[in-house]
């Protein structure tokens, strides 16, 4: 009598290949990264940056500027009150509101707020604070910001063209 036809037949099953181990931020069916010479692996389009900065180079650092030339000719705003209002709301690496730190300046001219960071900051929170601060002190209606078209790093506080808006509603 054989029988059930399977028996023995899991006992001579081959067993696969142990895995190498992996840490929890790997992912096994990527492509294998190339090591470079000083021991770090490089990264697809990836520039280094980490690793400059740790041999003493150059850290990656951004200078914003805020051009509120228009609005504070017209005292429609205060510029002090703006770089107090960034002082205050600007948060450095997820952390609280306010403590700053060494890691971001805020400083002003006559008409120009500048924003000086020594790590990654973003152009686009700054913008998002700006425009907080614009519909907190209700002149949002009136005014928006602007990236300048002649430096990256740089927006502008503009009116809104309501001239144009009204002519066409008379025709």
């Amino acid at each position: 009598m054989l029988g059930f036809p399977f028996r023995g037949s899991h006992l001579n099953r081959i067993a696969p290949e142990p895995r190498p181990f992996l840490f929890a931020y790997q992912n096994p069916y990527s492509e294998k990264r190339r090591l470079r010479s000083d021991g770090g692996t490089m990264s697809r389009g990836g520039s280094g940056g980490a690793a400059a900065a740790a041999k003493g180079g150059k850290k990656k650092g951004s200078i914003f500027v805020i051009d509120c030339a228009k609005p504070v000719e017209d005292k429609i705003m205060d510029i002090a009150s703006l770089e107090k209002f960034l002082q205050e709301r600007i948060k450095v690496a997820g952390g609280k509101a306010g403590a700053l730190g060494d890691a971001v300046t805020v400083t002003r001219d006559k008409s120009k707020i500048t924003v000086t960071s020594e790590g990654p900051f973003s152009k686009r929170y700054l913008k998002y604070l700006t425009k907080k601060y614009l519909k907190k002190h209700n002149v949002r209606d009136w005014l928006r910001v602007i990236a300048s078209n002649k430096d990256r790093g740089v927006y502008e506080l503009r009116y809104f063209n309501i001239a144009e808006n009204e002519g066409e509603d008379e025709d």
